[in-house]
């Protein structure tokens, strides 16, 4: 289209040319000659331009659909993990500039997105997010050891265990101090038995405890399970708050260590803030992503950085380059249950 409008200014600049008397051709040419080569260059140039952007979309999305393998992102307060894992792919494909018009009558490609380890929407830090055949290593993640930074606040009792609650009971504090929480730490470590908080991700009839409180649906507590807390410190006491270093393993609830902790001290407790700062090998100061690294180049080269530290048996072999101009995108996520395991696939796209 940009050569046929080209070649017709050019060829109407000769006509007109060829009819401008010798003498005052000179200067007439020389007055006609240039808008219309620009005019023809300006064609030119963002047919270039235009193609260019196709060749540079089609190369990403092409890089996008290679990506295979676990990297890890920083999940900030308030969306909910399925909710930043939506955010994330969204990201991906439209700066990969997928799914376009021209694309949809082409071979479908899946992109697999997930994330392995459930974070609560009042909590932030490290989520471990598979991408690719990476989706199918997101159950060791949920059995290895996560490392948290809780803040409690005695005194206060809620529904959800966390300060997003209502609050059901008020308690003294004022004679608790920083030699008896630290002395009955020792009760929460190594091998224990957990209460699962009502509002968790657990299910009944298929659906989860949580959502089923939020109706008013009257809801058992699930029985104590064994966990097991790797270690545990008292960080900073300054009543009503006190913060906790928690190392602990796949299925333990933060938010009911802390109402434990409240109720032996016989007082009560809700987690105040929540920060997960290590999931398996990934840290939240060396790993984990923040939103205006995700991006294909970034992702790829956390990918890359990630791979040598899972264990041997995990590592990813790098997947042959997709054929570019030939996909288009069928969108899946996959969230994995911490407490189960289970895969759970929402398609989208």
């Amino acid at each position: 289209m940009a050569a046929a409008e080209a070649a017709v200014l050019s060829s109407s600049l000769e006509t007109d040319t060829a009819a401008v008397p010798e003498t005052a051709g000179t200067a007439a040419a020389t007055a006609a000659t240039p808008p219309v080569s620009a005019a023809a260059a300006a064609v030119a140039a963002a047919a270039r331009t235009r193609s260019e952007a196709r060749g540079s979309k089609a190369a990403l999305a092409t890089k996008l659909l290679s990506l295979s393998g676990v990297f890890a992102v920083h999940k900030p307060k308030g969306p909910t993990s399925a909710e930043l894992l939506n955010r994330l792919k969204e990201k991906l494909l439209a700066e990969a500039g997928m799914p376009s018009p021209e694309w949809t009558k082409r071979k479908k490609q899946t992109l697999k997105i997930g994330h392995g380890g459930t974070l609560d929407s009042a909590a932030r830090g490290v989520l471990v997010v598979g991408i690719g055949r990476g989706t199918k290593m997101l159950t060791s993640m949920l059995s290895g050891s996560k490392r948290y930074i809780a803040i409690g606040e005695l005194g206060k009792a809620t529904d959800t265990l966390d300060s997003t609650g209502k609050v059901t009971e008020e308690k003294p504090y004022d004679k608790i101090t920083q030699e008896d929480i630290e002395g009955i730490l020792q009760k929460f470590t190594g091998n224990i038995m957990q209460v699962p908080p009502l509002y968790s991700a657990l299910k009944k009839d298929g659906q989860r405890l949580s959502t089923l409180m939020k109706r008013g649906e009257a809801v058992e507590a699930k029985p104590a399970r064994p966990v097991t807390v790797y270690s545990l410190s008292l960080q900073k006491f300054q009543p009503p708050f006190f913060t906790l270093d928690v190392e602990c393993g796949g299925g333990f609830y933060i938010r009911s260590l802390v109402s434990d902790i409240g109720k032996e001290l016989s007082s009560c407790a809700n987690v105040l803030e929540l920060t997960r700062t290590k999931q398996g090998p990934f840290t939240l100061e060396e790993h984990a992503l923040p939103e205006d690294k995700w991006t294909i180049d970034d992702i790829a080269q956390s990918l890359e950085h990630c791979s040598s530290l899972l264990p041997a048996e995990l590592a990813l072999k790098k997947s042959k380059p997709e054929e570019s101009n030939e996909q288009v995108l069928s969108c899946e996520y996959i969230t994995l249950d911490e407490t189960k395991g289970e895969d759970a696939i929402i398609k989208t796209c």
